[in-house]
């Protein structure tokens, strides 16, 4: 590891969670869509590390999604984590519903950048998925109130997938990292997509904390949480604290979380109730990812291979575990060789991306403690106890 990141904590933890985050969405691509017997099947055991696509030909293989997922390449999730990262970059403080309109629209529609999946340059939004897509209609064409944006979307894990920086930028203040998330996802989101989202940035600022453990990350998603996605959490990881890593651990947490989840076990095969609002439910891939790392102990590595040999949507699981577990043991947690072949395979910078939300993140604790002060100072003088 570079000795500034060992002498910087801060960067070490931001480093580990993003270049984390991107590791296991790489890992989990592979398998996304499979049930853990496919996986099985298709590459003659658990899935240990980076794997060739579950389709050799994987350009013909599925006409709707002709991706190249799979041999270490990136996905949109980290598409849109290192986008949303630049729009730190350009605000240089906190981000709300009409930054997605002014910021993130011009990311994902104004540039061409290297798509891994495609193995072209491209526009992030010929790549990210309908959801995401949803973001430019509604902004960019359709003129709505980003505040209200989020509301008729597939209510799915796209907000949750790339608000890690979210809690970056808020380290070690869960309760301004949900806030904060829960605004700038109504442009994207609704329902219990949002609120997953609010909850996934409340886990990263949790385990950016110094002395932050699983138990202290959980029992911040479970304070902050609300409805189905409380619930959901709640569940799964209960469940989770029970088994370990053995034959049946994958259907333990499947029938912990499906009361809750609106996908059915047939993942490409849905019924008309799903992905729809409701107080009762919940996406999968949160719970499953503080399941995953409930079973490593908040390790990296078994966290990241229980989301990606669960499959289903593996590489968001994968992602989000990856991301809350490297944030916890920072950049040196995360496999060295992973790293090193995902960042190579992609054309892109694991690591960079995690260094400038750092950065951000100090400037805007100092501008948030300036206004702090300023505050204390004002409220003083109400209460008759500063200068008048």
């Amino acid at each position: 590891m570079p000795a500034d990141l060992l002498a910087d904590l801060l960067a070490n933890k931001a480093t580990g969670c993003v270049a984390g985050a991107a590791v296991g969405d790489a890992l989990g691509g592979a398998t996304e869509g499979w049930t853990p017997e496919q996986i099985q099947e298709r590459y003659g055991g658990p899935v240990e590390g980076v794997v060739p696509p579950f389709h050799e030909d994987w350009r013909n293989a599925r006409p709707i999604a002709p991706y190249h997922k799979g041999d270490g390449h990136i996905t949109d999730d980290t598409l849109m984590t290192h986008a949303l990262i630049r729009v730190y970059e350009k605000v240089r403080g906190h981000l709300d519903a009409y930054a997605m309109a002014e910021h993130l629209v011009p990311e994902l529609m104004g540039e061409r950048r290297w798509i891994p999946e495609l193995e072209a340059e491209a526009l992030p939004l010929q790549r990210v998925f309908l959801a995401e897509k949803w973001i430019v209609a509604r902004l960019h064409y359709g003129h709505v109130d980003p505040r209200e944006a989020g509301v008729g979307n597939i209510v799915n894990c796209g907000a949750a997938m790339y608000v890690a920086p979210v809690g970056i930028v808020n380290a070690a203040d869960p309760d301004a990292a949900y806030a904060e998330a829960v605004d700038l996802a109504g442009a994207h989101q609704s329902s219990y997509g949002r609120e997953a989202a609010g909850v996934m940035a409340a886990a990263v600022a949790e385990a950016m904390r110094a002395d932050a453990t699983v138990d202290s990350v959980v029992a911040t998603c479970l304070r902050l949480a609300k409805d189905g996605t409380r619930a959901a959490i709640e569940t799964v990881c209960e469940a989770a604290r029970r088994i370990g890593h053995g034959e049946g651990a994958f259907a333990t947490l499947r029938a912990a979380v499906r009361p809750y989840d609106t996908v059915a076990d047939a993942y490409r095969d849905q019924g008309l109730g799903a992905r729809r609002p409701s107080r009762l439910h919940s996406i999968e891939e949160l719970p499953l990812a503080l399941a995953f790392l409930v079973v490593a102990k908040g390790g990296y590595r078994d966290t990241v291979l229980g989301g990606v040999n669960y499959g289903r949507d593996a590489d968001s699981i994968a992602s989000m575990g990856g991301a809350i577990a490297g944030a916890l043991g920072g950049l040196s947690a995360v496999p060295p060789e992973w790293v090193t072949r995902v960042a190579d395979a992609s054309r892109t910078d694991l690591v960079g991306p995690g260094r400038a939300i750092a950065e951000v993140a100090r400037r805007v604790h100092a501008d948030d403690l300036r206004r702090r002060r300023a505050h204390e100072s004002a409220f003083a003088v109400l209460t008759g106890n500063g200068p008048r």
